[in-house]
């Protein structure tokens, strides 16, 4: 059977996408006696962070000492596909030197594991060797493998046509090297094949220019300065920084997400062409929202996403990435940005203190990174969460969402779940205050009852508790955060706590309020099956139809529940009888 060619999309990505998982930072693993060093006040709450109030890549931010290795060591596997390709090379006089490209090279030297393996042909298209790769297979009695085409896209500053394949299992990328060349007035290049030292040239860092020749099995540095750049920790382009963002000013993100992930400072003169006015412009109008959206899920997923932020803010980008809809309500405030990302600063100070508990969902470490993921935006965008707009169809619609779906191109669940994160932070305020005993029960109790339902007092916080928890399910620690990184009680305390203290009282505030709502035996209440459906309520009430009557008795039903953990299904039925005989001889009394 002959192997399959999957052309994609014009801009599109291979499946599966080889995007990086990064474990839990270990800033959300230490333990809570662990404090980050520095402290800034920020309103309405106190953040600290190294990165608070530096401008980014300033002279705070000294240039480190990082430790390179002075050879690749390969895994067993690396040899066993790097085998296999100088196989094919020889096996068909092709003289094709093979040479990994960018992040695999840089990662390795750094002592880091990397699957991501580019491999850049000097002589051929990555498409016609991986047809190369399939006919040595089939000499060999092996089965071909499928070939993906990732074409290019000049219009989207994608302009090398990509091909990959499975090789031993791994999803291996084949590209040719490239020469690149700028008409005036035009961005979209004239492509050429080029020399190793011309693409090394294009590339977008000096860290990410590196090659490994696995012909010669050699490290090549051919713009003379990627390996110094990464002892420096230093990042910068290979050719003037203006002009590399004007070829692709997606470089920008990818160069702010790059010193964020390895910590690593900015060049003065890539800070200041990142914050040009016509590379701010291109980068708005020439790269499309899903590849921004893209880079800035990455920057959020990764070890240090308030330093990203900050970079982002520091250099006037944060309104061309995180772009708003036109006539907000109210319109975009004063210093939106610098709220955001303090936010955002603060809310990572809270987590770090309290550990990696706080994004604890059983055993899927999965829901635990989409928790942490969606935790940062919810806290980024806390200061927007009363800010409106309307659609096309009039609809009523938090700029949030509008950011996440549009600015970003993220899901719409994603959107929706921040939204909602934002609505129960608000409604675990007034919770807050119930479970710690400061709010009148017999308040609450009134609004929880009905002519037919009454709920016992020692049972409202548990009710109240479990009707938010069902709503916003696995993410109420995420919501239980924002609400007490929003609690208003902290700035009245702010006169006589430092502000360790202020973090340390938040901190323990939420561990008292998550410890209340676990002792309830509420976590996971929102997996709780009703004891009594619609069909069984009609049944008890002898109706044939549903409707509005049946719904209020289904909700009437979960309170119930929800007050007798340990009630039966005949036990609701029976309660709800009575109820229902109380009311009936109440009213022919009166």
């Amino acid at each position: 059977m002959p192997p399959r060619l999957l052309l994609l999309p014009r801009g599109g990505l291979l499946p599966p996408l080889r995007r990086r998982s990064p474990a839990l930072s270990p800033l959300l693993r230490r333990t809570p006696t662990n404090k980050p060093p520095g402290y800034l006040f920020l309103s309405p709450v106190r953040a600290f962070s190294r990165y608070s109030g530096m401008a980014a890549g300033s002279p705070e931010q000294q240039l480190r000492s990082v430790v390179v290795r002075e050879t690749v060591e390969l895994t067993e596997k690396e040899e066993q596909i790097f085998g296999r390709l100088l196989d094919v090379v020889r096996h068909f006089g092709l003289g094709t030197q093979l040479r990994v490209a960018g992040g695999w090279v840089r990662d390795k030297l750094l002592g880091k594991d990397s699957a991501d393996i580019d491999i850049a042909l000097d002589n051929m298209t990555g498409q016609n060797f991986c047809e190369k790769v399939n006919e040595y297979l089939e000499l060999m009695g092996e089965e071909q493998k499928g070939i993906g085409v990732i074409q290019c896209n000049p219009d989207q500053s994608k302009h090398l046509e990509t091909a990959r394949m499975l090789i031993f299992d791994i999803w291996i990328d084949f590209v040719n090297l490239r020469s690149e060349t700028y008409a005036e007035n035009s961005r979209i290049p004239t492509m050429e094949v080029g020399t190793a030292k011309e693409d090394a040239y294009r590339r977008d860092l000096t860290i990410n220019s590196l090659f490994f020749n696995i012909n010669n099995n050699s490290v090549e540095d051919l713009t003379g300065r990627g390996i110094e750049d990464l002892k420096k920790g230093l990042i910068v382009t290979p050719l003037p920084a203006k002009d590399t963002f004007l070829d692709d000013p997606l470089r920008v993100l990818r160069a702010i997400r790059f010193a964020a992930r390895f910590n690593f400072t900015l060049a003065e003169d890539l800070k200041e062409a990142a914050s040009d006015e016509r590379v701010k412009s291109e980068l708005g109008s020439k790269i499309s929202r899903e590849r921004i959206g893209h880079e800035i899920d990455l920057m959020m997923s990764d070890k240090h996403p308030v330093r990203a932020m900050c970079d982002i803010r520091d250099l006037r980008l944060f309104y061309v990435v995180f772009s708003f809809p036109e006539n907000s309500n109210p319109p975009v405030f004063d210093k939106c940005d610098w709220q955001c990302v303090s936010r955002i600063e603060a809310a990572w100070n809270l987590a770090y203190s309290i550990g990696s508990s706080v994004f604890s969902s059983g055993s899927d470490p999965k829901l635990q990174d989409e928790q942490r993921r969606l935790y940062l935006y919810s806290e980024l965008f806390v200061p927007l969460r009363n800010m409106f707009y309307f659609d096309k169809r009039s609809k009523r619609v938090p700029v949030s969402s509008y950011i996440i779906k549009h600015s970003l191109k993220l899901k719409g669940s994603d959107a929706e779940t921040v939204v909602n994160i934002h609505a129960a932070s608000e409604k675990f305020a007034e919770l807050v205050l119930l479970l710690e005993s400061r709010v009148d029960v017999r308040t609450l109790k009134e609004k929880l009852e009905d002519e037919y339902l009454e709920i016992p007092t020692d049972s409202v916080k548990r009710v109240c508790a479990g009707l938010i928890l069902r709503e916003i399910k696995d993410f109420w620690r995420v919501a239980l955060l924002v609400s007490i990184l929003s609690y208003p009680e902290a700035e009245n305390a702010a006169n006589i706590l430092n502000k360790q203290d202020e973090l340390h009282w938040r901190k323990e505030k939420y561990i008292r309020v998550e410890r209340a709502i676990t002792d309830i035996d509420l976590d996971g209440v929102w997996k709780l099956k009703p004891v009594l459906d619609g069909k069984s309520i009609m049944g008890v009430m002898q109706v044939k139809s549903g409707g509005p009557l049946i719904g209020k008795w289904q909700q009437r039903a979960l309170k119930w529940q929800l007050a007798h953990p340990n009630g039966t299904m005949d036990d609701c039925i029976e309660w709800m009888k009575q109820s229902q005989s109380k009311r009936q001889k109440l009213e022919s009394s009166t």
